[in-house]
């Protein structure tokens, strides 16, 4: 198994309309053959050393290439489309695989 983080940094006043296209492109995942499971993360904004900009996003796949299949679906690539015009820098991801111990 894989876990894919997505890290994204939010334009401030685009929360709710990220919030929104990030449960629209979870939804879709969902139906992907190799999808597992996935949360959505968002930096505290209570804290000073949080990031209230920061939105992490981890999902969990059966390998890498069940990733690699979703991220090449149109449907994700209009949205993520969508998505990066919110952000303030391109979005960082990270493919972790899952010790096996």
């Amino acid at each position: 198994m894989v876990r894919v983080i997505i890290e994204r940094r939010c334009r401030p006043g685009k929360e709710a309309e990220l919030e929104t296209l990030l449960v629209e492109l979870r939804t879709r995942a969902m139906r992907q053959p190799g999808y597992i499971s996935g949360e959505t993360l968002r930096g505290d904004t209570l804290r000073t050393v949080s990031d209230p900009s920061l939105w992490l996003v981890i999902s969990t796949w059966i390998d890498a290439d069940s990733w690699q299949k979703w991220q090449k679906v149109p449907e994700r690539r209009e949205i993520e489309s969508k998505i990066e015009n919110l952000l303030v820098a391109p979005a960082e991801v990270t493919i972790l695989r899952i010790a096996s111990r």
